[in-house]
């Protein structure tokens, strides 16, 4: 969208806050970039210049604005809808993998030399992948410096950086103030309640509808993994570094988020897993109007909008649970992914106590006893299939694999049908326009909302839902009282 002058021009004008993280303004007399919502007076046309990422206006010679802070904003919707390879480099890079693993292990995963993969991020963001994760490791320091009492030399190599000159160097440069002074510009104490803990604020675009978000993963969490507690979803983390606890509760106008890291350089990582998790980088006033244009669905957008797809934090624990999940109710589903925690997860320290244990690796699972699963025969053998081929590498499930051939890989496995490969595909693979026509609930919804009944017919019918049918099946789920659709008392 950065290259139609008009349309950007008009969006900054207005004020208009669903454009940010779509793209950047920048100004040339002043050399700051805003976002679109920047309530400061708006610039006049001429001096202003359009971005498609923050790294791009960064790269270009711009500071962020510190009215509007640009680089907290929501990020493109764009990349969860793409799948291609620039989508997938860059939910990757978003994962941290070029800090871990530079960008010769950005162009391994994605199969691309490395000049492909700069040339391609160039001409769609503006930005080369080093550029873009210098960005998203300034914004990671900055929440460590406004979050945390840590002291400077721990916060640069936990967000990233290789040394801590490059670190004062980059704050300097994109923030235009030291990180002794964004720590006394801070809002709020530094120092965090409790040691290891950072408290920060997850942004969406409005709106969101909280209820199917939060009230999916609170009835179906797993206990010892997963809890509601005191108003918030809380679940335990694998991450690269170590492992983590994080707390996500609604509030008007952003998530609050709590995370306790064994490690602080998985902050990164923690937080771009929680927004896949609850789908905050989603546009939901398009999606909505796009399911509006249905009469038979417009009354129930109207009714609750914004809706959000729940993904997932790790995309195997998702695919074993959907496996534990087939043609079984909520609560025996839990129950079995309960007594596999139990046996094969490794055990955590929860200082509120409710959480004990992370949801077992596949590696762990891959050798495990059939006797001892509860689950008829040819489930066993979908279960130990699956999860043999996740640790042997056969199947990969994550940001950065092929949407579509993944689906066949999966369907392609014994035990696994339409359905159980759309669901993964909805929430392990964040795909917006997955869908599950053969599902039980949408089957109800569609019936009583007098939408066609068969699979096929309600397929066709879908297509024009299309890229947002898995946001249909949200909308389609909620007609039914079931807990999955309200927040927990």
């Amino acid at each position: 969208m950065h290259t139609e002058t008009e349309r950007c021009v008009r969006a900054v004008q207005s004020k208009d806050a669903r454009f940010d993280g779509v793209f950047f303004t920048a100004v040339r007399t002043t050399r700051i970039y805003c976002r679109p919502s920047c309530p400061a007076v708006p610039p006049k046309p001429e001096n202003m210049e359009f971005h498609p990422s923050a790294a791009a206006c960064q790269r270009a010679g711009f500071r962020a604005c510190k009215r509007c802070r640009p680089d907290t904003s929501p990020g493109s919707p764009e990349w969860n809808v793409r799948a291609d390879a620039v989508a997938r480099a860059v939910r990757l890079i978003q994962d941290g993998v070029v800090d871990r693993e530079g960008v010769p292990g950005l162009a391994r995963r994605l199969g691309w030399s490395t000049r492909q993969i700069e040339r391609q991020l160039l001409a769609e963001l503006g930005a080369g992948p080093l550029a873009l994760a210098r960005a998203q490791r300034a914004q990671t320091a900055r929440t460590l410096v406004e979050t945390t009492a840590l002291p400077f030399g721990e916060i640069a190599f936990a967000a990233g950086f290789a040394s801590i000159r490059s670190f004062n160097d980059t704050v300097r440069q994109v923030f235009a103030l030291t990180p002794g002074e964004l720590r006394a510009r801070a809002a709020r104490p530094a120092a965090p309640h409790t040691p290891g803990v950072i408290a920060l604020r997850l942004p969406f675009r409005a709106p969101l509808e909280p209820s199917n978000l939060l009230g999916h993963l609170a009835a179906t969490a797993v206990p010892g993994v997963e809890e509601w507690r005191d108003g918030a979803y809380r679940r335990t983390l694998a991450l690269p570094y170590g492992h983590g606890i994080v707390a996500l509760a609604p509030r008007p106008d952003h998530i609050a988020c709590r995370l306790s890291l064994t490690d602080p350089r998985d902050l990164t990582h923690a937080i771009s897993r929680c927004r896949r998790l609850l789908d905050l980088d989603a546009d939901p006033v398009a999606v909505d109007d796009r399911l509006r244009t249905d009469p038979l669905l417009a009354p129930l957008v109207d009714k609750a909008p914004g809706r959000r797809v729940p993904g997932t934090v790790d995309p195997a624990e998702f695919a074993v649970r959907a496996v534990l999940g087939q043609q079984v109710s909520t609560a025996a589903a839990r129950t079995h992914a309960a007594r596999l925690v139990t046996a094969h997860g490794v055990p955590v320290e929860d200082p509120e106590g409710g959480l004990t244990h992370l949801f077992p690796t596949p590696g762990a699972l891959a050798g495990l006893d059939p006797g001892t699963l509860a689950l008829p025969r040819s489930r066993r053998a979908t279960l130990l299939t699956l999860v043999r081929a996740l640790a042997d590498g056969t199947l990969a499930l994550g940001p950065d694999t092929d949407r579509a051939e993944t689906r066949a890989r999966l369907l392609a496995l014994p035990g696994f049908g339409p359905w159980t490969t759309e669901l993964i595909a909805m929430r392990a693979l964040g795909d917006p326009d997955a869908f599950l026509p053969g599902d039980l609930g949408v089957r109800r919804a569609a019936e009583l909302l007098g939408l066609p009944g068969t699979p096929a017919a309600l397929t066709a019918r879908s297509a024009h839902w299309a890229p947002w049918r898995a946001y249909a099946v949200q909308y389609l789920w909620a007609t039914d009282g079931h807990p999955i659709n309200h927040l927990p008392v």
